[in-house]
């Protein structure tokens, strides 16, 4: 049977350790190297990052959040084990684990750290797909030739490349299907590798929970127990027909996922939907000079994303969460498309204004959606604005100043407040 040591990238016949280096950690699996459909998930990525770049957090439970109003982004494993998820409120994270160390996000050392991960990705294959900073699938199909190996050793040779060249961990999911390669990912972290074959689809799914399909939420997954469906056995039982009358088009999606099928291919060029950036508030506010200042704050990253992507946006969307965490979210579509910050945060800004609520609120967010190629946008002047196109000038000339000497060179007064 096909084996693998993980860390001299040997290739053998069944082992229980390597014959070259003696090494325990062997994968072994009858499909090992005819599969090339794969998952990398970097390991708790964030707290990661912080305890590479602070060797002194190395053994600690380390937060990624901020204030104890805010939520937990990620969490590293030693927190993981008191109980620590991500999304959960901070308050509560601290009560489970009161020793953590919390750290704020640094976006900029995560998008860093994953760009070079990305760089390792494409020299496997240019068939990438992220789907987050941390996570990414991957085609490696026809690449055995090109680096005279099959893909399970050239993606054991990308987490070992990820470990000695950036100084982080992460996981491989490896199968014949994008569904199976990310369900495989999250069996043995961190620093797993696992596969699923085609021969074992089947049996390995029968027994396994309905939640492990990407998308079933608890309303979800409350929606299927109602009908008698926890596992992907109970799911497999149904007639299609009989799916989609009760769950509509999820219901065919639930069928072939059932049975292990999933025909969505692996794109490197699948489109950005929207971008948006949002704030958890350390304290309520209904002060409206405060959240004024964070719309422009959010209205402003939003607008540097876009323009950093050649791209903008037809749909402006506020959001806000008031104290009892209910949430209110307003759009308005624009004449144009922009990727102007100025046009952003007067267009929120007046969503904000209409909304005849006082909160308070505990979380703001600014959003642009309908994205279009940059060479669309901001087109036509505003009649009602005539001073628009004077702002937009300004705003590229701050923009010019920012690149060469730094983010912070030019701030404006309201993004002090």
């Amino acid at each position: 049977m096909p084996s693998l040591c993980r860390d001299c990238l040997t290739t053998f016949d069944v082992a229980a350790r390597c014959p070259k280096c003696r090494s325990p950690r062997v994968m072994t699996h009858p499909e090992l190297f005819d599969l090339s459909i794969a998952h990398m998930d970097c390991d708790a990525f964030y707290a990661s990052v912080e305890k590479r770049d602070n060797p002194e957090l190395a053994s600690k439970p380390v937060i990624i959040g901020g204030g104890k109003r805010g939520v937990v982004s990620t969490a590293c494993y030693v927190a993981r084990i008191k109980g620590v998820k991500s999304a959960m409120p901070m308050f509560q994270a601290l009560k489970l684990c009161p020793e953590a160390v919390v750290v704020r996000p640094r976006m900029d050392a995560y998008v860093e750290a994953s760009r070079a991960i990305r760089a390792l990705m494409d020299e496997l294959t240019p068939v990438v797909e992220p789907l987050s900073l941390d996570e990414a699938f991957m085609d490696l199909t026809g690449t055995a030739r090109l680096h005279g190996a099959p893909p399970a050793v050239m993606l054991a040779r990308l987490i070992k490349r990820m470990k000695d060249e950036v100084g982080l961990t992460g996981s491989i999911g490896l199968s014949h299907n994008k569904f199976l390669a990310k369900v495989a990912s999250d069996l043995d972290k961190p620093r797993g590798y696992s596969v699923i074959g085609a021969a074992e689809t089947i049996a390995f799914l029968g027994p396994k929970p309905v939640r492990l399909i990407w998308g079933i939420g608890p309303a979800a997954q409350a929606s299927l127990e109602k009908v008698g469906i926890r596992t992907f056995d109970d799911l497999s039982r149904w007639d299609k027909r009989d799916l989609m009358d009760r769950f509509g088009g999820m219901g065919e999606r639930l069928w072939h996922l059932a049975r292990g099928q999933d025909h969505r291919r692996v794109s490197s060029h699948t489109p950005v939907k929207g971008i948006s950036n949002e704030t958890t508030f350390f304290e309520d506010t209904a002060a409206t000079d405060i959240l004024d200042g964070h719309i422009w704050r959010m209205a402003d990253k939003v607008a540097s994303r876009a323009k950093a992507k050649d791209i903008a946006g037809l749909v402006v969307t506020l959001k806000l969460k008031r104290a009892n965490h209910t949430s209110l979210t307003r759009r308005h579509s624009l004449r144009t498309p922009t990727q102007m910050a100025d046009k952003i945060y007067r267009t929120a800004r007046d969503l904000f204004d209409q909304l005849g609520d006082d909160g308070p609120y505990r979380l703001l967010g600014v959003g642009i959606s309908n994205l279009v190629p940059a060479n669309e946008a901001d087109r036509e002047g505003d009649l009602l604005d005539p001073d628009a196109g004077k702002r937009a000038q300004a705003e590229r000339a701050t923009d010019a100043i920012r690149a060469r000497f730094g983010k912070d060179a030019i701030k404006k007064g309201r993004a002090l407040r």
